[in-house]
């Protein structure tokens, strides 16, 4: 008797395979296409066509495929061919091996003739990690290798789908009917995607480092997130782990998905930092903007003993000068209280008491050794007072200007060159051209508690020990290399 997860009789699955002209979906177009159709373990059709892309097959492709200008020339255009494919396509889980690939193209020439096109989806790739996690690799090549697959023509489309049923049912044999359908169940099942939005909006975001941003009605800016895996993370807020209240009320107001690719993590926090406090999203409650940061300095006073004060403009060329950030001042004279109660220290040295003639409230009660009425020795106590405030001393910026911390993303083939001064991200380009062609001077960033915290932590190695490549720029914006 079949159940709610015997995906292998409940479905028909048609793999499917594509070629291109290209690998970008909203410009390159689809030359040729293979589908077979299979259910409860047996072949019941194919369907294959080539199709004229409408544009030339550079040599590069034509020499990779074996589709030549002059093989499509004659054959039919997509749009001639749509009814058709929708209607084979119809009800049935769209296979295919590296799927955002191929569902991408086929959405994209659909969304050329204004028509949406949306299936249940199987990505090949996926079920070979899910079924094989001892192995690296899991291209098609990799597949036909490891498990001995028989020859096909590959780079063509039915020699593709021919590969992957051949795995298909390779896995199958090896891991039985419920194995496979367990892992069918996983890789099938779809969070519950808000009304509002295309049921198959998860296919569209990339699996990528970058941020994310969710509209309401009139456009309105809800929430802006970030993540190294974007598709992942939103897929993660439509999930039953995300429902509360706040959850709920986000998601019943959704009406638009956008997002931002990064080359890397740091990229996307400091992108989505940015984000969060210039356009203060209805449900983000982290990372806004503070009015003014506090900070404390140390300066001596007419007797030369050391005392605190709070300063709320911040000068970046001279953080080694300061002790801590706050968002108020009432945080930042909490951290002094603390501070003082743990090292017997001078409530009116550190700004906690009026400065009037006497000692201190503390003095009275033997938690002050006299600074404030010359009872200490003002060496003693100014070398307490900075042991007492060491940990809390900000970090000064270790290079003589700017410097653009690089990260690359090899899959995507991106880079992010993040330009940062002092601790503040001052811009991001992508090339070292632009880099040359980026003015400092008319960059204008204020001093930021987040953003400090951030770049310090990526720079010093914190997060993750890697090392970074960090260019370091001169005057006139040129890089040169620093190993830090």
């Amino acid at each position: 008797m079949t159940n709610q997860t015997d995906s292998l009789n409940k479905y028909t699955f048609a793999f499917l395979d594509i070629e291109t002209t290209g690998g970008n979906s909203s410009r390159d177009r689809i030359t040729e296409i293979g589908i077979r159709f299979w259910r409860e373990g047996e072949l019941v059709g194919e369907w294959q066509t080539l199709l004229n892309p409408d544009t030339r097959i550079s040599p590069f492709i034509e020499q990779f495929t074996g589709i030549s200008n002059e093989m499509v020339s004659e054959a039919p255009r997509f749009e001639e061919i749509a009814d058709e494919l929708e209607t084979q396509l119809e009800g049935k889980v769209f296979v295919a091996h590296n799927a955002r690939f191929d569902y991408g193209f086929i959405k994209s020439e659909f969304r050329r003739l204004g028509r949406l096109f949306s299936a249940k989806v199987l990505c090949t790739v996926k079920l070979s990690r899910e079924l094989y996690p001892q192995f690296r690799r899991h291209n098609m090549d990799a597949l036909i290798e490891r498990h001995g697959l028989p020859a096909v023509q590959r780079h063509r489309a039915m020699g593709d789908v021919a590969a992957m049923l051949s795995f298909f049912e390779h896995a199958l044999s090896e891991h039985g009917p419920e194995s496979m359908n367990s892992a069918l169940a996983t890789l099938l099942q779809r969070p519950s995607i808000p009304s509002h939005l295309p049921a198959d909006i998860l296919h569209d975001l990339p699996r990528a480092p970058g941020v994310y941003r969710f509209y309401g009605e009139n456009d309105v800016l809800l929430y802006v997130g970030k993540s190294t895996n974007i598709a992942q993370r939103v897929a993660s807020h439509f999930s039953g782990d995300h429902n509360t209240s706040r959850g709920v009320r986000m998601s019943e107001s959704l009406r638009r998905v956008d997002w931002t690719e990064t080359a890397g993590e740091l990229g996307a926090l400091l992108l989505e930092l940015k984000q969060i406090k210039q356009l203060k999203p209805l449900f983000n409650r982290r990372s806004r903007a503070a009015k003014s940061l506090v900070s404390i300095e140390l300066t001596e006073n007419d007797d030369g003993y050391l005392q605190a004060r709070l300063v709320r403009e911040i000068e970046p060329h001279r953080l080694g000068d300061y002790f801590g950030l706050f968002r108020s001042k009432k945080d930042a004279e909490k951290a002094l209280s603390g501070i003082a109660a743990k090292n017997d220290l001078c409530n009116k040295l550190l700004g906690l008491e009026p400065e009037n003639e006497g000692p201190c409230f503390q003095r009275t009660l033997g938690r002050c050794k006299g600074a404030c009425d010359g009872g200490e020795d003002r060496v003693k106590f100014n070398l307490r007072m900075q042991i007492a405030f060491h940990n809390l001393r900000l970090k000064t910026w270790p290079w003589h200007g700017p410097v653009g911390i690089v990260e690359k993303n090899q899959e995507r083939e991106r880079m992010d060159i993040l330009v940062v001064y002092n601790w503040m991200h001052v811009a991001t380009v992508h090339d070292l051209n632009e880099l040359e062609d980026l003015s400092l001077r008319r960059q204008a960033v204020t001093f930021d508690l987040d953003s400090y915290k951030l770049v310090m932590k990526a720079v010093t190695g914190r997060n993750s020990g890697r090392r970074l490549e960090i260019l370091e720029l001169d005057a006139v914006g040129s890089p040169d290399v620093l190993m830090p």
